[in-house]
Formats: C-alpha cells, sequence, structure tokens
C-alpha cells in the first residue's frame, strides 16, 4: 500500500511482500504476531545472534506497511533500541532474547519522549514523558549526548504511568529511581553523541515513513468513496472540486514522499548531509499529512471522523507522528542549521 520508491534489494520486496500479505489478513496486528509470525523484532539486528541483518531502508519499508494497520509506533522504539545496543556493545547477552521478541526494549531520547531526564555520572534521575513503546518494555535504553545507560524495566528501579493516547497508541511517562550499580553504561563521549543522533534520525525517519504509508491509504479511501457516493443521481468523484481536492492531497503526498526517501537513504547511507534531509522529511510530512488529512475527512463528510470508518484513526495517527516531530520552527532551524 505505501508508495515509498527506495532502492530495494529482493530480499527487501520479499519483506514488503510478506508483511503486505500478512497484513491483508490481520489488519491490527499485536506484538507477538510481529515478532512470532513476521520474525520483525530483530530486523535490525545481526544475524550472529538471531536477526534479519537489515537496515533503516528495511526499518523504512516496514513501517511504511504498519502504519494503515496503526501497530508501527511501539515496534519502531523496539527497533531503533537494539540498533543502539548492538553498536555500542554487539556481544550483550540480551540481543538474542530481542532479536527473538521474547524481550521488549524502548528507547529514550529526544525523538522518543516528549521531555528527557537528567543523565549525569552514570544515573538517571527525574522522569520521561510520553515514552514511545515503553510500556510494555523489559529494558529501558536512555540514549543522550552525554551517555548511553540500560537499565532493567522493574518497578523498583522505573515507575510506569501508562498513557492511552488519542491515536490509540500506548506510551509511559516513566519516573527513575535508580541507586549506583542499577544502570549498566554501555557508551559515553563521543560514541554516545554519535549513537544518540542515529537513533533520533532513525526515528524521525521511520516516523515519516509510516506517515506516507497512512496518507496513501486515506487517499485510497477517499478515492473509493468519491466513486460510490452519489449526489444529485451522480457519483460525486464528477465533480470537478472534489478532484481537484484529491489532486491536492496527491500532489502533497507525493512531496512528503519523495523528500521521506532521501531521508531514508541518506540515514542508511551514513552521509554527511543526514541532517538536513531528515529535517526536510519531518518539515514535508508535517505539512502533507494535514492537508492530506483534513481533505480527506472533508471529502467523507460528518462519518469521516466516526469509528465505522478506518479514515479517522488513520488522521489522527497521523497527527500524533507530525507533533511528535517537535515544533515546525525547530525543525526549520535544524534544517538551517544542518545547510549552513
Amino acid at each position: 500500500m505505501a508508495d515509498l520508491d527506495l532502492p530495494l534489494s529482493d530480499e527487501q520486496q520479499m519483506l514488503r511482500g510478506s508483511v503486505q500479505r500478512f497484513l491483508a489478513d490481520k489488519a491490527r496486528p499485536g506484538w507477538r504476531d510481529l515478532s512470532d509470525s513476521l520474525g520483525l523484532a530483530g530486523i535490525a539486528l545481526p544475524e550472529s545472534v538471531g536477526g534479519f541483518g537489515g537496515g533503516p531502508i528495511d526499518i523504512a519499508v516496514v513501517m511504511a506497511e504498519l502504519g494503515p494497520a496503526l501497530a508501527g509506533a511501539d515496534w519502531l522504539s523496539h527497533v531503533a533500541a537494539t540498533v543502539v545496543l548492538a553498536g555500542v556493545a554487539p556481544d550483550h547477552r540480551a540481543l538474542a532474547d530481542l532479536a527473538a521478541g521474547s524481550r521488549r526494549i524502548a528507547i529514550v531520547c529526544t525523538a522518543s519522549t516528549a521531555a528527557m531526564p537528567v543523565v549525569e555520572g552514570g544515573l538517571v534521575r527525574g522522569s520521561a514523558a510520553l515514552v514511545a513503546g515503553a510500556a510494555e518494555a523489559d529494558l529501558i535504553l536512555v540514549a543522550n549526548e552525554e551517555a548511553v545507560l540500560l537499565i532493567p524495566a522493574d518497578g523498583d528501579k522505573v515507575e510506569q504511568r501508562h498513557r492511552i493516547m488519542h491515536d490509540g497508541s500506548v506510551s509511559a511517562d516513566l519516573a527513575f529511581t535508580l541507586k549506583p550499580g542499577d544502570a549498566s553504561p554501555l557508551a559515553s563521549g563521543d560514541a554516545a553523541r554519535r549513537w544518540t543522533d542515529y537513533a533520533n534520525d532513525l526515528i524521525l525517519a521511520g516516523r515519516c515513513a509510516e506517515a506516507v504509508g497512512l496518507m496513501q491509504r486515506m487517499i485510497a479511501d477517499s478515492i473509493d468513496y468519491l466513486g460510490q457516493r452519489k449526489q444529485f443521481g451522480t457519483a460525486i468523484g464528477r465533480f470537478q472540486s472534489l478532484r481537484h481536492r484529491a489532486a491536492d492531497m496527491q500532489l502533497a503526498a507525493m512531496k512528503a514522499a519523495a523528500l521521506t526517501e532521501e531521508a531514508i537513504v541518506a540515514v542508511d547511507q551514513g552521509r554527511a548531509d543526514r541532517a538536513q534531509a531528515v529535517g526536510a522529511a519531518c518539515i514535508e510530512v508535517g505539512d502533507a499529512v494535514r492537508i492530506v488529512g483534513e481533505s480527506a475527512v472533508q471529502i467523507h463528510g460528518a462519518m469521516g471522523l466516526t469509528e465505522e470508518l478506518s479514515l479517522g484513526g488513520h488522521f489522527k495517527r497521523a497527527l500524533a507522528i507530525a507533533a511528535a516531530f517537535g515544533p515546525r520552527a525547530d525543525q526549520l532551524a535544524r534544517f538551517a542549521g544542518a545547510a549552513s
């Protein structure tokens, strides 16, 4: 369903096809479906620990397909965390369980949470707000420019408060009550900064891919509705104003998809303009989801946001993705700073 034109290998084509076929029979997959049936928990882990050995393009392919199934939020946090953990501690004993999906991990970084805790001297203090994927996690990976730390998600170390978001996803507020030795330091200094920056860009690019999948589904549903709904004895898709609206939706989605593709390739290749490419994609996707979503709802009329149609859930998730990018001014500033 997704419309991302990425340079895919034969294996990546097979991956996309497998996910598409699975979702055709399982519209709303859970974690066990993704990990046990599709083996997606270890998609970015090396084959030596039972993983798939994939990279950002593989992640983006899956996220674009999982978008309309509203199943990408938790999975992306897990996958980004496994990428960092395998990068800083390639022999860590938890990697095999994470690859198999028998344990879950969530990352706490600026792209995955609304507020970061304080990391100082190998300890984590304070709280993290609205951490994606943390509600069911067994391990928490905290990553900032100072350090990368691994923390068991035990109740005596990390207090969780689950929050059901307006798009139906579940996030968690985390309050850290750690004693010395509770957190395992994995990286510091330049290594921590490098892996944290990479994780942030990987998550942002993955969310852009998810949004592209959502927009394509909203457009497809709207075009189908234009051909089915009739007024004055004719399909409303014959009205010129609505045909222009559908064209505007397509144009916005195409621009967002093009910049998303550029961002994903930049992350995959480790290009020097990675930050600029990711920032541009976030800006364009943030604009496009509103154009596409609002137009889709208007085309469907009042029923566009009812529980009877999947459109409402898709639009809410797309808006949540746009909000998770942070203030538009921050992304513009980041783009300008990377371009200068």
